[in-house]
This record gives C-alpha cells, structure tokens and sequence, in this order.
C-alpha cells in the first residue's frame, strides 16, 4: 500500500503569558518595534495596519500585566511631542526577537522530520477512531463495481490482502470510494466465523482470510480467537466454546476467517 508523496511543513509562534493571561505575540511586539521606529503609535499602528484605538488597548494591556509603563508619551515641544519605548520595553523587544530566533531554528530542525510526523499524526487520529467494530483495518480501493442499487468495493489492506464490501451507491459517491482512494474497512469480531484452512467446503462468503492464531481469550459461552494476518494485521472473531472445541483452535494453528462483502463497514479518514 503506497502512500501519496506530499509536502508537509511545520510552523509555530511564540505567545507571552503572564499568571496565565495572554500578554502579546508577535503582533504586539512588533507594535512595540514600530513605536520605536517610528516615534508615535499613530504612524506604528498605520504601518502594520492597525487600527489607533486598538494599538493603545494593546498597550495599556501589555503595560497592566507588565506592572510597569513599556510605552512612555513625550512631552511636546518644538517637535511636537511623540512616544517612545521604556528601557523595559526595549528589552522585551529584544528578549522576544531572540526568543523567535530560537524558536524559529528549533521548528526548521523539527521539519526536517516533517515526513514522519506527519505520518505519525495520521495514525493516532486513525487510532482515536471509536468504533463498537473489534476488527478495523486500514486499506486502498482498488476496485469498485456498481449495481442497480449498491456497489460492490474492494479494498487491499496490509499484506496485500483483499476485502470485499457491499455499499449503497449514495455511500460510495458521498465517501469518494474510487480506486486509490484511503478507507477503513470495519468487520464486528461476531460477524467472523472460522473454518479449518485444509477444509475444502465452499461458502458464499466473499471474505476470504487466512491467518495463525496469536492467542485465545475463552469465556463461559464464547470464546474470543484473534489471528495475525500477513502484513502485520490481527483479526478477532467471536466464536462458542463448543465450537473451538469442535475445530480443536489452538493458539500457532492456521485458520481461514469468513465473512460475508455486506458485513463489512467502509468509512474514510476525517
């Protein structure tokens, strides 16, 4: 199963808080950089286009939660006065400046690996699914065929194994099932049955898989039989005790698991 080559990239930003009230960004700093510049909040406001009013609730923000004045008025004089940082302020600019630096240095080595943890947030939104299917595999379409009201889909899980599902055609338009297309294929462990895997009887059953037994959970009534699939894929079925008497189911036995196209349940990734 190959997955589609794509360019991922990681970006980030840095927020100041102070006892947990958010005191700037980068927004509000580099407001702070353009009163420095510029020597008057009207003409930093303009600059990075912000509105005066919201520059100075910006300000007195950041001055409140600093308990000290970062931006300080002139008084005005021949040249008419103006506005200025503090010497607190002129470091925090310079202490946020080298912050980003930082942060910005740690984010580019980070996606250097962007690939794999791309990869990797995929999988835990996969295994964040919640679902009642004990069985939940991973596949790609690889073949859809339509009928008069439902279409037959065909999905090759891990191992190169093929299920086979049958969908409303609303389903399969509403879904994008198309070949090449990612999917979950959803089976309920009680939906499987288990059969000898030298057992020459023919079944109308389109599921066809055959693995070993990993282990064996027995209960009063119902036992539960989970068997490693090639590939690295398990599935469970739910079967009596009589019954894995009867077939003599022992854990490093091979065993063929059936389950009929309409017990399977096909969703896509959100």
């Amino acid at each position: 199963m190959e997955s589609n080559d794509k360019n991922v990239e990681l970006h980030g930003s840095i927020w100041l808080t102070v006892d947990g009230e958010k005191f700037g960004g980068p927004d509000r700093v580099t407001l702070l950089a353009k009163i420095a510049e510029c020597g008057s909040i009207t003409q930093a406001a303009k600059a990075i286009k912000m509105s005066y009013k919201a520059a100075w609730d910006a300000i007195d923000t950041m001055n409140n939660l600093a308990g000290e004045p970062l931006v300080e008025r002139l008084a005005g004089g021949k040249g008419g006065g103006g506005t200025r940082l503090t010497q607190r302020g002129e470091q925090l600019v310079a202490n946020f400046r080298t912050i980003e630096r930082e942060h910005r240095r740690f984010v580019e080595q980070l996606g250097r690996q962007a690939t794999d943890l791309a990869d990797d947030y995929l999988l835990i939104r996969r295994m964040g699914m919640k679902t009642s299917a004990r069985n939940q595999f991973l596949g790609t379409v690889t073949r859809t065929k339509s009928g008069a009201v439902n279409d037959e889909v065909e999905l090759e899980i891990a191992g190169g194994q093929k299920l086979v599902a049958i969908v409303t055609q609303e389903s399969t338009e509403s879904l994008g099932l198309k070949p090449g297309a990612e999917a979950f294929a959803l089976v309920k462990s009680s939906s499987v049955i288990l059969m000898d895997e030298e057992d020459g009887t023919r079944v109308s059953a389109r599921n066809r898989l055959t693995g070993t037994i990993s282990r064996i959970q027995p209960g009063a009534v119902n036992s539960e039989v989970v068997l490693d699939l090639p590939g690295g894929a398990t599935l469970a079925a739910i079967v009596t005790r009589e019954s894995s008497d009867t077939l003599e189911l022992a854990v490093g036995r091979k065993v063929t698991a059936i389950f009929k196209a309409s017990s399977v349940i096909v969703g896509v990734p959100a």
